[in-house]
């Protein structure tokens, strides 16, 4: 079973990218904030792996640029009712933006929280709590998120809402800001980045 790779990423394609090691191209699937966080072409990329083998025969490679996103993805696909590869990868996009933070709306049973926050349907969020509420780690400490440490982000995005930006809009032009931030990024500087795309042309 396929566990590591580390190589060379060879091409960038909506969903997936292909990493050369050892003279083969493997094509590896990511949640969107993982992909654009993983560099550009020609750079070197290191991943964990899990494998999916299809109803129709053929295995799917899926990466996480940490053994937490993995494991995170690993509970979802096993935990969750009804979840396959696929929509484990579509779960994990969502909360990879702040796992501490997930994890402790979670074992709050915040529905709210991971509606408003993370993009999760109000039925989506009431399953993902009845499955996990006893299965994730305790939050510690908020680590860095894809695009800035997830503590800023979640200041960010309760400013914003607390100004009265709806949650999708606010959502939207947070991630987008959080990208531009990059690594380490303050709420104070967050919050500004994102102002500029809420603000009338």
């Amino acid at each position: 079973m396929l566990a590591y790779l580390r190589g060379r990423i060879v091409q960038k394609n909506y969903g997936s990218a292909i990493i050369e090691t050892g003279g083969v191209g493997y094509e590896v699937f990511l949640c969107e904030p993982s992909l654009e966080a993983l560099g550009p072409e020609g750079g070197a990329a290191e991943l964990f792996i899990a494998e999916s083998i299809s109803m129709y025969g053929g295995t799917a490679l899926y990466g996480f640029r940490s053994k937490e996103e993995k494991n995170l993805f690993d509970l979802f696909r096993d935990a969750v009712p009804n979840t396959g590869a696929k929509k484990a990868l579509d779960y994990l996009g969502k909360a990879v933006k702040s796992m501490p933070d997930f994890a402790g709306a979670v074992a709050a049973k915040d529905s709210k929280r991971l509606t408003a926050i993370f993009g999760f349907t109000a039925k989506t969020s009431d399953k993902l709590i009845s499955a996990l509420k006893d299965k994730l780690p305790a939050a510690g400490p908020a680590g860095p998120g894809p695009g800035a440490a997830s503590g800023a982000y979640m200041q960010a995005m309760n400013a914003l809402t607390a100004l009265g930006f709806r949650a999708g809009e606010a959502r939207s032009a947070l991630e987008e800001a959080a990208a531009e931030a990059g690594p380490g990024a303050s709420a104070e500087s967050i919050i500004r980045l994102a102002l500029r795309r809420l603000s009338p042309k």
